[in-house]
């Protein structure tokens, strides 16, 4: 069964890299613009992962995070953060929000492979 990731992303040109990216490796996306878009989507599919920037507007990634956790349908649900804020208290903040990984960017479509393959198993 194909898995579906979520990715709150307000670069548009990110967006569009990790989109291609995650589809030419058989997973279906669902693109966000920002963490509000996302809170919007999450009910509407059976998301696998979510894959979110720490930096959007309306609803940033930390509170975006937070939100989906304190929802007992999703606390199970994988979480990566892409950002390029590299500071130890800004990768501190994610992972204590709750996400179970944190990518820096500049990044490569390999890693970020790597990383969704930990948490989701065919």
């Amino acid at each position: 069964m194909t898995k579906k990731i979520l990715i709150a992303e307000d670069s548009s040109s990110v967006r569009k890299f990790i989109t291609f990216a995650l589809k030419l490796a058989g997973y279906e996306v669902t693109p966000a613009v920002d963490g509000m878009d996302a809170l919007e989507q999450l009910p509407k599919n059976k998301f696998d992962m979510l894959i979110t920037d720490l930096n959007m507007p309306n609803v940033d990634g930390i509170r975006l995070i937070k939100t989906i956790r304190e929802d007992p349908e999703y606390k199970n649900l994988p979480i990566i953060i892409l950002s390029s804020l590299s500071a130890e208290e800004d990768i501190e903040s994610g992972l204590s929000a709750g996400a179970n990984s944190y990518l820096i960017k500049p990044f490569n479509a390999k890693r970020i492979q790597y990383e969704i393959s930990k948490y989701l198993v065919d």
